[in-house]
């Protein structure tokens, strides 16, 4: 038996039918760039979220682009965020200019902390950067309370985390402006990169419309200068479909996680918790364990998948080691990034196949 990360094929069986009609209805239309179906998925974003403005764009990477610029994130910037976690959330703050300023999170839900946040804030600081990693809403009431009092914008990054609420409250709509990646293995994916802003602001969701168009509202007008930033015609239909089934998925999602947790009972070895104020959606599952390599080993030797996300933390990464000097340590991020090991996940996956992968993970010496 092999059991990958995650199995697109079975989802895709699954739904074949219905994508396959989709797909075929947008090659039947030939309207390809910014169709009624990206149109039609906005408003159902939008509506999800109990939001008014839903903006579809390329991929997650621009969508937190798009939406610092919309923020007025500026060259020489600092926005402060977690070092934990894919790069594109530092990334697009260098980019535009701005500075990446890491403060570190906590152990439990690998999420910012909040109480560390406001001691990293200066004159430059202009927005806050809460990552929903693997799933797992920030705590996002300190944070808040933190960017009122100084005036600071929020930008939650919440590419693993479509379903995810905080009190109740879905992620993505307690700051500013929420950002998703519908890259394929999300909760919520694609058959290609895409990616989309939500908001309640009808300020920043039209700049948004306007960036990721070349900056033009009206055609071969050009008020800003802008991306080629447009969520594909056919990566909409197919999150149109997907997107009935993802309060389904995610439930299931839950089901695996509290089964692994039932299951795995190695000493050494620190599971997944979850925050009585949120809703996980477990994009991934995540243990912390000193034997991670044992385990890795143990597990790959029987066919069975295992990723560590994410084996460097930000503020030690070349890149951004060149264009700052972070010489301050972050400790809980690093003893993370030496300790984390992400199982298996996805709504499809088996009791068996969970079974028998904490059978590997309880027996692996």
């Amino acid at each position: 038996m092999t059991i990958p990360m995650v199995d697109l094929k079975k989802q895709y069986a699954a739904l074949k039918t219905e994508i396959d009609a989709a797909v075929s209805d947008v090659l039947a239309q030939t309207q390809f760039i910014l169709g009624p179906n990206v149109a039609k998925l906005e408003e159902e974003i939008a509506a999800y979220h109990h939001l008014p403005y839903a903006v579809g764009v390329a991929n997650g990477t621009d969508a937190l682009l798009l939406a610092l610029r919309a923020c007025g994130i500026q060259a020489g910037d600092e926005v402060i965020t977690t070092p934990f976690t894919f790069i594109a959330t530092a990334e697009v703050i260098a980019l535009l200019g701005a500075v990446p300023v890491f403060a570190d999170i906590r152990p439990d839900d690998f999420n910012i902390d909040p109480g560390l946040i406001e001691k990293k804030i200066t004159r430059k600081t202009k927005a806050i950067i809460p990552v929903h990693l693997f799933g797992h809403p920030a705590d996002m009431n300190p944070i808040m309370e933190i960017a009122q009092k100084h005036h600071l914008k929020v930008i939650e990054d919440c590419a693993q985390s479509f379903g995810a609420r905080y009190q109740n409250q879905p992620a993505g709509t307690l700051g500013d402006a929420g950002c998703f990646s519908f890259f394929p293995s999300k909760n919520l994916g694609g058959y290609g990169d895409g990616g989309m802003v939500i908001t309640k602001s009808e300020e920043i969701a039209g700049q948004i419309r306007i960036l990721r168009n070349h900056g033009s509202s009206v055609r071969y007008h050009h008020s800003e200068l802008g991306y080629n930033s447009r969520l594909d015609e056919i990566q909409a239909a197919i999150l149109r479909v997907k997107l009935k089934y993802i309060d389904q998925f995610n439930s299931a999602r839950r089901k695996n996680a509290a089964a692994y947790c039932a299951a795995i009972n190695r000493k050494d070895t620190v599971l997944p918790r979850v925050a009585a104020c949120c809703e996980h959606v477990f994009h991934q599952f995540t243990i912390r364990t000193p034997k991670r390599a044992v385990i890795a080993t143990a597990l790959a030797e029987k066919k069975i998948a295992s990723a560590v996300y994410y084996p460097v933390s930000l503020h030690q990464q070349e890149v951004f080691l060149k264009l700052q000097n972070y010489s301050g340590k972050l400790p809980v991020s690093e003893m993370c990034a030496a300790t984390v090991l992400s199982l298996p996940m996805f709504p499809e996956l088996t009791a068996d196949e969970i079974r028998l992968i904490a059978d590997v993970i309880n027996h692996a010496s």
